[in-house]
């Protein structure tokens, strides 16, 4: 039976957040997600049920039609949760199929799962490290191996709202990576909400205060399109 995956939406955008803010990529957003984030401002991407099961074929030549429309070789696989194992053989197969046609390509990670095997041939990592205001509790020793296999082409990601999020990952950082740099802080921007600038001035001001450990970086697309926008 061919393999195929579950897909909620193929779309090109630039990147909105992370180290690599502004740079135009090709998402590929699969169905389903068992973790819960009670922030999560992609609540449609968590039924398993839903989607369209899409054959790799047709995922690779829908990737190559967009490069060679718009010129993008980059592709950021994300949800979802992409490191759910129900995933991982066709995940594999199609990163595979991609790194033979030269694509770039970056994972979104959940931060609750350190898949080596397709961590190994990506290009790139952005693992979430969850704060108490997900209601998602992370395992350090997670963080932790994934720290010593794949610091080398990754970047953290935390979301947050509250300064209890903030001293969370001060203390995780301190005690666990305390010289890694591309640890990125993601001021939380609700669904409901207008841009935050007070939560996005406060989240500065610790981190000036606590001597500047991390990297403050906002979402992009919600500027530019408001936080209900999709695909963008």
């Amino acid at each position: 039976m061919q393999e195929s995956l579950p897909i909620n939406s193929i779309y090109e955008a630039h990147e909105g957040e992370g180290l690599h803010v502004g740079k135009p990529q090709i998402f590929v957003r699969l169905q389903g997600c068992s973790i819960g984030c009670l922030n999560c401002d992609s609540k449609d991407t968590w039924d398993f049920s839903q989607g369209e099961k899409t054959s790799l074929q047709d995922i690779l030549y829908l990737l190559i039609k967009y490069r060679e429309n718009l010129g993008i070789n980059r592709v950021s696989i994300t949800g979802g949760d992409p490191t759910h194992p129900i995933f991982e053989k066709a995940l594999l197969e199609l990163v595979s199929m991609l790194k033979k046609k030269d694509f770039y390509i970056n994972i979104e990670a959940s931060g609750t799962r350190v898949p080596s095997k397709l961590f190994d041939v990506v290009d790139f990592i952005s693992f979430d490290v969850k704060t108490p205001s997900t209601g998602v509790k992370i395992q350090p020793q997670l963080l932790d191996t994934f720290l010593k296999q794949f610091a080398h082409k990754a970047q953290i990601k935390s979301v947050i709202e509250t300064y209890e999020d903030f001293k969370f990952v001060l203390e995780l950082k301190n005690s666990m990576s305390p010289t890694f740099e591309h640890w990125i802080l993601t001021p939380c921007y609700n669904t409901e909400e207008d841009f935050p600038q007070t939560r996005f001035k406060q989240i500065l001001e610790w981190n000036y205060a606590a001597k500047s450990p991390f990297r403050i970086i906002g979402q992009q697309h919600k500027w530019i399109f408001g936080s209900k926008e999709k695909k963008v």
